[in-house]
């Protein structure tokens, strides 16, 4: 430790000290009373310092995410909203899809795609897609690499839109890659 360090270890358990003796001079007349609600307070304290350091197993178990099962299969929880997401290395960039079958491609929204390394405002837009708010325009592109749970493809094709799309969507061109796509029980099942 530098004598920073130990500088201000001293200050703050002096300032304790102080505040600890005002507090048990003040509340002397009733001692008992106070030393049940400084435990209190003390296990409030402690417990709030618990749930930060273990969030994210709280976290995991009250709100589950995508997981690989038997090495082959990746399982992922249905969302409150009744959606499937998942995330996505895309080019080494983590990307989260909304799972759409309905869509014929993996489409990157402008925003995912600049960060998985590709430049939009290079791209050419010349197909077109329609979707719940219309027709956008989009471009092709091909994906060094694709990876989700450890299973990694490459050159996979996608499309990125100039649409102002909020999420990208994993559409059947990378779900065919899968050997079997299954729902049941609020569980979405991709098997290769």
């Amino acid at each position: 430790m530098t004598g920073d360090e130990i500088a201000r270890i001293l200050f703050l358990v002096l300032l304790g000290t102080a505040l600890v003796g005002w507090f048990i001079t003040e509340n002397r007349a009733s001692l008992g009373k106070t030393a049940r609600m400084a435990a209190a307070w003390g296990m409030i304290f402690l417990g709030v310092i618990a749930a930060v350091g273990l969030w994210g197993d709280i976290r995991g178990t009250v709100l589950p995410r995508q997981s690989l099962i038997g090495g082959a299969a990746i399982e992922v929880p249905q969302a409150r909203d009744g959606h499937y997401y998942l995330t996505l290395q895309i080019n080494g960039t983590p990307v989260e899809f909304v799972v759409d079958t309905g869509a014929t491609d993996m489409v990157l929204s402008e925003d995912d795609a600049r960060r998985a390394g590709i430049d939009p405002g290079a791209l050419t837009y010349g197909g077109q897609a329609m979707t719940a708010n219309g027709a956008v325009r989009t471009a092709a592109v091909w994906l060094d690499s694709v990876s989700l749970e450890g299973i990694t493809d490459t050159d996979v094709r996608a499309v990125v839109t100039d649409g102002g799309l909020p999420f990208s969507l994993l559409g059947m061109g990378y779900l065919r890659l899968f050997g079997r796509i299954e729902i049941e029980d609020g569980r979405l099942v991709l098997t290769r």
